[in-house]
Order: structure tokens, then C-alpha cells, then sequence
């Protein structure tokens, strides 16, 4: 079957755990205009990311004076078999997202059919937030876990790959459990990054500092994001990633799209970086109410 716009679930579980979360800011000036978060020009139709210097500053003068607590995310992207139907699917997607219930220390979790074709051929991807690392070691040696790849995943698939990363992120309630209206739908975009080796160090970490800057200054369009140096045994085909919550799919596209996010990414990440991969999917709201 063909893959494309699916459905995806998204849920926070009951046990503690941490996210960064960029609260909407309407009503900001830039270049004399007032605008709810971004806007696009007539004249060029580019998008604008930035805010005027001032109010940018002061936002992140505060977002990074508030307390910040680890956490441990897990991406998981299976290759699905071309013939899965829409019934083996939802078993294979219903059985990952169960195990939240039958192990401790998952703090959130979503997953769905990827959205778009890219170059690994990945059809799916599943998202997980742990507590801590101790809690993701006992998740890969978990019998309900493994079994649930033997008789559901497996079954239905002909390849993985896994990236895990250690993120620091604000202490927040509503962005700790991934809980709310924000967090009921939207785009989940995975961006895994294999930087050179003789770049790791001083120009990662700017060109990753450069990416963070521009997502705080996108709160309008992104609910969250982490990024961190992937440590999972089981791959290092990629040595970051980097997972963000969009709002919509439009504002997921004016992002991806902009001049700025392309300017950072050519100018900061296109000379060391060897490999990358982006992938994305939507989340569906959650219970029986639409917002």
C-alpha cells in the first residue's frame, strides 16, 4: 500500500518526566508590523522567523532563567512491508502503544504512518519519552517489549533503526507530561543528523545552538523540541537528533520552508554534516472531543 498521511496517536502517560514547551505569543512587532508569531510578505512570500531583536532577547533571557530538568527521548523508525494492510498496521501501531502501560518510567509517547517518501524508505516512526536513562535500558530488555517486536512489529516489518538522546529542557508541567490542547495534534518532524568527526565539538554545538535559537523564536508555529548526541548502542549511523512538535502541518510547512531555517541549515550545518534524514508525521487529537 502506499504510504501517506495516516493515522497517528499521541498520548502522556501517568509517570514523571520532562519536555521544553514554547508558549504562543501573539501580538509581536517586527519591521513595524504586528503580527500573531510569524507572517509572510507579499512581495516574496518569504517567511519571517524573527522577532525584533529586544523581544526576542528578553524571551530568551527568561526561557533560559527557568529550571531545567533531562530528559531522555527514544525514536524508533521501522520499514514497513509494501503489501501491510491498513488491519496489520493498526495492530503493529496499537501493540507500540501499549507498551507505555506495561513498563514504568515512559513518560509520553506518539507514533503514526510517516508522512512523505524520503531516501532510507521508512514508513512509520515511533516516539518515546523516558524519565531516565536506567528506564530505557529496562525498556530494551522489557519480555512485554521484546515480545510485542517478535509477534507485532517484526512481523509486519523488514527493518529498524533507533536514536536516543539526552536533552535538557525546561520544568514545566503541561511540557513535562506532553499534556494539553497543544500537545492533542499537530506534526511531529525527527531530524537525525550524522555530523563529520572532525567537525564534532565547537561547530556542532553552534550549529545546533543556531537551531535552537530559531525554533524559540518560532512559538506560533512549534509546541516543543528537544536535540542531543545519540548514544543508543544499537545504531550510531546518526550521531544527533533532534524531535519537533509543530502546531499544524501548515505551520510545520512554513518552517521547513523558510528562508531562515534554510539560510541556518546552509550556512551552519551543510559543510559538517555527512548524513541527515527528516521524516515527519501527524498526531491526531486525542479522546473523543476535537478541538
Amino acid at each position: 500500500m502506499t504510504m501517506g498521511f495516516g493515522f497517528a496517536m499521541q498520548c502522556s502517560s501517568s509517570y514523571g518526566g520532562y519536555s521544553t514547551c514554547v508558549s504562543p505569543q501573539p501580538h509581536r512587532s517586527f519591521h513595524g508590523h504586528y503580527w500573531n508569531g510569524f507572517t509572510s510578505s507579499r512581495k516574496n512570500q518569504r517567511v519571517v522567523l524573527r522577532v525584533a531583536d529586544e523581544r526576542s532577547s528578553n524571551s530568551n533571557s527568561n526561557l533560559s532563567s527557568q529550571k531545567k530538568r533531562k530528559v531522555v527521548e527514544h525514536v524508533c523508525l521501522l520499514k514497513a512491508k509494501g503489501d501491510l494492510s491498513e488491519q496489520e498496521e493498526s495492530d503493529m501501531l496499537d501493540h507500540l502503544y501499549t507498551t507505555q502501560y506495561q513498563m514504568g518510567g515512559i513518560v509520553a509517547i506518539s507514533l503514526g504512518r510517516i508522512s512523505a517518501a524520503n531516501p532510507e524508505n521508512y514508513t512509520h516512526a515511533l516516539y518515546m519519552r523516558f524519565q531516565g536513562k536506567e528506564y530505557l535500558e529496562k525498556f530494551y530488555h522489557n519480555p512485554f517489549y521484546l515480545k510485542v517486536l517478535d509477534d507485532h512489529v517484526m512481523t509486519y516489518c523488514h527493518g529498524l533503526i533507533n536514536v536516543d538522546f539526552e536533552s535538557q529542557v525546561d520544568d514545566d508541567m503541561l511540557s513535562i507530561f506532553r499534556k494539553g490542547e497543544e500537545f492533542n495534534h499537530g506534526v511531529e518532524f525527527v531530524l537525525l543528523i550524522s555530523f563529520n568527526e572532525d567537525a564534532l565539538g565547537t561547530l556542532v554545538e553552534d550549529a545546533l545552538a543556531s537551531l535552537a535559537s530559531l525554533m524559540l523564536d518560532a512559538p506560533s508555529l512549534i509546541v516543543q523540541f528537544t536535540q542531543g548526541l545519540n548514544f543508543s548502542p544499537s545504531s550510531k549511523e546518526y550521531t544527533h537528533g533532534v524531535v519537533i512538535r509543530f502546531r499544524s502541518v501548515e505551520a510545520f510547512e512554513i518552517f521547513i520552508r523558510s528562508k531562515e531555517y534554510k539560510d541556518v541549515w546552509r550556512s551552519k550545518f551543510q559543510t559538517i554534516v555527512q548524513k541527515s534524514l527528516s521524516l515527519h508525521f501527524s498526531v491526531d487529537p486525542v479522546g473523543t472531543e476535537i478541538m
